[in-house]
């Protein structure tokens, strides 16, 4: 499912505009994206949880010729399902 489609199905369930739909997701996403820049944690209940992972700098191999490179430190976002998502996953 891409934005526009997640777009048309927010408004379908939520009987709202699709205008007020779009807004409504750009606003959750840059919420969600300025509070996890901040490294805060944001928590769904039954949905999951987004949270920042840091990822050290290491040192990996270029696959064609062997080379070592290093690997810059980065954070990245995590997302772990909360129970009822899973159950009705599954």
């Amino acid at each position: 499912m891409n934005k526009a489609e997640l777009v048309d199905a927010i408004a379908a369930s939520a009987s709202l505009s699709k205008a007020d739909a779009k807004r409504a997701l750009d606003a959750f996403v840059n919420v969600s994206t300025g509070a996890l820049k901040k490294g805060q944690r944001i928590s769904l209940v039954g949905f999951g949880s987004f949270s920042i992972s840091k990822r050290k700098a290491r040192n990996g191999r270029n696959p064609k010729t062997g080379a070592v490179i290093k690997i810059a430190a980065k954070n990245s976002v995590r997302f772990k399902a909360g129970a009822e998502l899973s159950g009705k996953v599954n």
